[in-house]
């Protein structure tokens, strides 16, 4: 089984004193039902699916249902409690009235659907499970030294194709076409399907659309009128479906960094994909790299994406922009923390490029490339865990 960020993390939540509730957010099939299978084996105790109704009847709020539940499990896992948004209540009655810990899964955070997720404040704890990070990937790997940037050069060839979904990566079984079966699935019935049901959206035709809409223009600002005008759609409507598409992890967005500066202009945001995958199904193209005339995009979202992840399972406190000046020249990515520090990120997928130092403010600047891709990522936020 493969070491992931967050069982680290479960690990020392079981071992710790804490009996605040952890969530595990987190797209489907990106391995979070198979950690807690798991963790079920390992402690001896059931997993509480929530995609069941057998299992959502359980969890009613009712002291004396809960308590039953409680006095059998002091460590209750639930997975999909997205599907259950009513849950919440019953989640509070246990953590205050039954000193059990509660680990809960889920594809779409809680707090989007349920009405009284205020309820739970200061009473949990949350971390997620995405597809598999650079990080993760090279802690699974046992690579000699000699050999580990050739092993980081075809990992970063390999998930801007296929991507980084455990079962699509891990299986080394599976072919190209397998691959690409695969993905597709994921895309049909865990992607679109699951959100449109999840959601109640009217239109999976134009949910599918957009995202390809957004797939063919990776690397550029995002207009929702415009897009909506080329689907005929409501911009409204098309927001919506593209804030969805964001909080099940599919999209990452990235706004505009705005300062005093007169010449600093955007109101669009860039969108990426968490998984380069899922976005290669959705254009259907999964030629070699050279052969693509989007690999600039295709580079930019794959590094973008493994900061984004590593940001989100270090729990780092830095928020991320682009910026753009009125006569176009751009900074690919800026990092600023809550004390206003700045970190400028250049992404060249091209080691020879060079690029002009343009943010007006004080800041440290790099650039990265496929031949120092690992080791700049890697500096970027310290580890909260030891592998």
């Amino acid at each position: 089984m493969l070491q992931r960020y967050v069982r680290k993390l479960i690990e020392d939540y079981i071992n710790e004193e804490s009996h605040k509730i952890f969530f595990i957010w987190g797209p489907r099939r990106s391995g979070k039902t198979t950690i807690l299978k798991d963790i079920a084996s390992k402690l001896s105790v059931p997993v509480f699916n929530f995609d069941l109704l057998s299992g959502r009847e359980l969890f009613v709020p009712s002291r004396e249902a809960l308590e039953k539940i409680a006095s059998e499990h002091k460590i209750i896992l639930i997975d999909e409690v997205q599907n259950y948004p009513e849950s919440t209540v019953a989640l509070k009655i246990l953590h205050d009235e039954f000193n059990v810990k509660i680990i809960a899964t889920g594809s779409s955070e809680l707090r989007q659907k349920s009405s009284n997720f205020d309820t739970l404040a200061g009473r949990f704890t949350e971390s997620y499970c995405l597809p598999l990070s650079i990080g993760e990937i090279n802690e699974n790997s046992f690579i000699k030294e000699y050999d580990k940037n050739n092993f980081q050069d075809k990992t970063a060839k390999q998930l801007q194709i296929f991507g980084a979904y455990p079962e699509v990566y891990a299986n080394k079984k599976l072919s190209e076409s397998e691959k690409i079966d695969l993905l597709q699935n994921i895309l049909d019935t865990y992607i679109l399907k699951d959100i449109i049901n999840i959601y109640d959206l009217k239109n999976e035709k134009l949910a599918k659309d957009i995202l390809t809409k957004i797939a063919l223009q990776i690397g550029s600002e995002v207009s929702v009128r415009e897009l909506a005008n080329s689907l005929g759609a409501n911009a409204v409507t098309v927001s919506n479906y593209i804030e969805i598409f964001i909080k099940n992890y599919i999209l990452i967005p990235l706004p505009s960094f705005k300062t005093n500066i007169r010449k600093a202009v955007s109101e669009n945001r860039k969108l990426y994909f968490y998984d380069l995958g899922i976005r290669n199904i959705i254009v259907k193209d999964f030629r070699d790299l050279n052969l693509r005339p989007d690999k600039g995009g295709v580079f930019e979202n794959f590094i973008f994406s493994e900061i984004e992840k590593k940001r989100k399972n270090t729990h780092a406190k830095q928020t991320m922009y682009f910026y753009r000046e009125y006569g176009g020249r751009e900074v690919d990515l800026i990092l600023e923390d809550y004390k206003k520090k700045y970190i400028c990120l250049e992404i060249k997928i091209d080691e020879r490029s060079t690029s002009k130092d343009i943010f007006p403010l004080e800041h440290s600047f790099a650039i990265i490339n496929m031949h120092n891709y690992f080791k700049k990522i890697t500096e970027l936020f310290p580890e909260r865990i030891k592998w």
